[in-house]
């Protein structure tokens, strides 16, 4: 009789409705952070992921990323690659510095979950009409724990080179380049050699090193400082702005460069190319009559590297990035002139003169100037000092 009391109770507590206790979400400590700034901040915030998508040198075309910090403190000793320095409180007379095009991405950011410069200025850009704005909250302190690397200011190497600080300054561009002109004090160690010149980085890892190239076009220090990373040096910056940011801001003139013989000559190779001062060169005149009127007389090798290739190259170009152009040399055709692109001249002169050395029977030629190059193929030349 018990047993089946025991059976009958027992159903009947199984058939009563159950009442669990409520589910207590309890946020990350990340997103509680957020949730108490909340106040004051920009609707529209972006993570580090999306940061690394839309910031990169050479700078993303409708892209600008603005520090949000003071100059001299903050942003001059290290900042992400690219960002352009409009601090808060002088936003307004920097205002002119924003894009014409309102459309622009907009990305600010300044110290941090407890800073509030990056929000204030998204605000007052969002007054001037700008339309595709974002915070990045988390901002510089997050990117030096987990960004792909930070850069300096020109302003910050010549207050280092001043106080003769303890850092080494490292010019990633080809000799050839290098020896036209470089930032006083700098050490040459082309990135194309690299592993060949480890001997000249100091012994102490911990030692600040300051890489730079050719400007926003050139990516040569962006990828020495990685290598100089996995070796263990510990703190490694970019100037990626580069010498000519540095010759505009203090004017330190380039060697000159005695013409080379036969300069301003026609070259003689069934295209109309007009040799420039300096041996290898073109002149930028020449190079597009020749693009125009008869595009297929010249072989066309773009020395940057896939990634920059891909985003935009001159139509018919073919790509052989620097640091593989040695072992493809013999694909190369030697009864067609070849013209080496890059960005600035600085991988292309270096392209021409691996080329000489190494197939000296190559037409082989390249430009000496900062190149656009377009998303349909088209291009624009800009000769140095013009």
């Amino acid at each position: 009789m018990s047993k089946k009391l025991h059976n009958l109770g027992l159903a009947l507590v199984l058939s009563l409705p159950v009442v669990l206790p409520a589910v207590i979400w309890v946020a990350p400590a990340h997103a509680e952070q957020v949730n108490k700034a909340k106040e004051g901040w920009y609707g529209k915030l972006v993570d580090i992921e999306f940061v690394k998508q839309n910031v990169e040198i050479p700078l993303k075309k409708g892209v600008m990323l603005i520090d949000s910090r003071p100059a001299a403190r903050q942003y001059d000793p290290g900042h992400i690659p690219g960002a352009v320095n409009i601090p808060d409180s002088k936003f307004d007379q920097m205002a002119g510095s924003l894009p014409q095009d309102k459309s622009t991405l907009l990305i600010f950011y300044c110290g941090g979950l407890e800073c509030m410069l990056s929000h204030n200025s998204a605000f007052k850009a969002e007054k001037l009409g700008y339309t595709n704005i974002r915070v990045y909250a988390d901002g510089s302190p997050d990117w030096a724990a987990k960004g792909t690397g930070q850069s300096v200011s020109a302003a910050y190497i010549k207050k280092l080179l001043d106080e003769k600080a303890n850092f080494m300054l490292i010019d990633a561009r080809p000799k050839r380049v290098f020896d036209k002109g470089a930032i006083p004090g700098a050490v040459h160690i082309s990135d194309t050699e690299f592993d060949k010149h480890v001997d000249k980085l100091p012994a102490d890892k911990a030692t600040p090193l300051i890489y730079y190239c050719g400007g926003l076009e050139c990516v040569l220090s962006d990828k020495s400082a990685e290598k100089a990373r996995k070796l263990g040096y510990s703190d490694v910056k970019t100037y990626v702005e580069g010498h000519p940011e540095w010759l505009k801001l203090y004017g330190e003139a380039a060697a000159p460069v005695a013409a080379a013989s036969g300069a301003g000559s026609t070259a003689k190779a069934g295209a109309s190319i007009e040799a420039g001062k300096e041996k290898g060169t073109i002149t930028a005149a020449s190079f597009e009559r020749t693009m125009k009127e008869s595009p297929d007389s010249l072989l066309l090798v773009d020395v940057r590297d896939a990634k920059e290739f891909k985003s935009a190259t001159l139509k018919g170009a073919i790509n052989i990035p620097m640091d593989a152009l040695e072992k493809k040399l013999e694909t190369l055709p030697k009864d067609k002139p070849i013209v080496f692109l890059c960005g600035t001249g600085a991988r292309s002169g270096e392209a021409y003169d691996t080329a000489k050395l190494l197939r000296s029977e190559l037409q082989v030629y390249f430009i000496d100037a900062e190149m656009k190059f377009n998303a349909d193929g088209t291009f624009s030349i800009k000769e140095r000092g013009k």
